[in-house]
């Protein structure tokens, strides 16, 4: 017989609505064991049984909900099923022979809390962030290796979060051989990404959509690419027509894959300008010098890491927004982003058009960019909606 979580009165609205988290100030009483990862049964007040989760002794979040279902055994068969659900979504929205990376299990929004992996092409990245993860970590691998044969797995659990589940941080190969770095398709761009020492789990998958939009803007542009990273934004820009683009990023391993992306892809090395520095510091030198660009994307790292540090990264945002504003020339487009979950969309917008008013100009939303298709949003997880962009016209009116 599992463990038992037993909710204080009036704290199971959130679970009968299918979210799936329980926070330590809901806990009433553990009855058994509970250690870390351990399967539990969430009961309310009353007795009522309300699902099935993984227990964290440590985090706030003291469970993490696997099923609704009384039914559902946490074993190979569930974590299969989950996976098999995930891959078919993914392989409805891509043509492997344009797009072989994507986003294939979204942790809390494909039904598995701390989960993520992203396939590269025939390697899986894997990223398990929760003691519930940890604790399943074979089973699913096992899934992995029955769903695609013959995939490489490579684990990057090395994000600070893991610290909150009392886990240390994990890389390495986990079955296979895979290459430290490989090559994939994306919107028929070829694309290298360094899966052992590449951001996240190497890539930033989640940007695809925005990286075709901004190629649909930027015919005859001047391009400024700000937090370049391995430029691939650039890359889509000057596919789409581009007169120039200039990438700033702060890693010259990071310019270096840029460099390589515009070969790789037959593109006009003329055109691609590169700039190793502060993105702060370079806008405000553009700012200083007058120099301005037809088209500016900022896509900065995510500047919230709790509620805490909102102010502080609201204050981050306005700056850099400000900045890049005043980098864009007389009717030039501002695409302009936050990764961070915790920024809501509305404030977002505020502060871009505080940082405008503060430019003394003026701008016009005319899109809004969200995290790509393969990385859904579950109803009952409004969560899992992170990754905001605007597009914006910028004008002296």
């Amino acid at each position: 017989m599992s463990s038992q979580v037993i909710l204080n009165p009036n704290r199971d609205k959130s679970l009968r609505r299918r979210h799936p988290w329980v926070f330590e100030s809901a806990v009433a009483e553990l009855k058994g064991r509970g250690r870390s990862g351990d399967t539990v049964d969430v009961f309310d007040s009353e007795g009522d049984w309300l699902g099935r989760g993984a227990y964290s002794p440590t985090s706030q979040i003291r469970v993490r909900m696997w099923t609704f279902s009384k039914e559902e055994s946490i074993d190979n068969a569930f974590f299969l099923r989950r996976m098999e659900i995930a891959l078919k979504l993914r392989t409805r929205l891509f043509d492997p022979e344009v797009t072989n990376a994507f986003r294939w299990i979204a942790s809390e929004s494909d039904g598995l809390p701390g989960v993520t992996i992203d396939l590269y092409d025939n390697v899986a990245v894997l990223q398990l962030l929760s003691a519930g993860a940890e604790k399943h970590r074979d089973k699913i691998v096992w899934a992995i290796n029955k769903l695609k044969p013959g995939t490489h797995v490579y684990e990057r659990s090395d994000v600070d979060v893991r610290k909150k589940e009392g886990l240390e941080p994990v890389t390495g190969v986990v079955s296979g051989e895979p290459p430290m770095q490989v090559t994939v398709k994306e919107n028929g761009l070829s694309i290298i990404v360094d899966i052992e020492n590449g951001h996240k789990t190497g890539f930033y998958l989640d940007q695809r959509d925005s990286r075709a939009a901004a190629a649909y803007y930027a015919k005859d542009a001047d391009v400024l690419n700000c937090f370049s990273y391995t430029g691939t934004f650039s890359c889509y820009a000057l596919q789409g027509g581009a007169k120039s683009v200039t990438n700033v990023d702060v890693s010259q391993p990071a310019l270096d894959l840029a460099k390589q992306h515009v070969a790789l892809n037959g593109l006009d090395e003329s055109k691609s300008n590169y700039v190793k520095k502060d993105v702060f510091k370079q806008l405000r030198e553009y700012h200083e010098r007058g120099d301005q660009f037809d088209m500016v994307i900022l896509d900065p790292p995510k500047f919230i890491d709790n509620k805490a540090s909102l102010t502080r990264a609201a204050r981050g945002y306005k700056d850099i927004n400000l900045y890049g504003i005043h980098a864009v020339r007389n009717g030039g487009l501002l695409l302009t982003f936050s990764c961070s979950g915790l920024m809501p969309a509305d404030l977002f917008q505020k502060i871009v058009a505080d940082a405008a008013l503060d430019a003394g100009r003026t701008i016009k939303i005319i899109a809004r960019l969200n995290q790509a298709t393969d990385h859904p949003v579950i109803g009952s997880y409004p969560e899992g909606y992170y990754l905001k962009g605007l597009v914006c016209e910028v004008t002296d009116l």
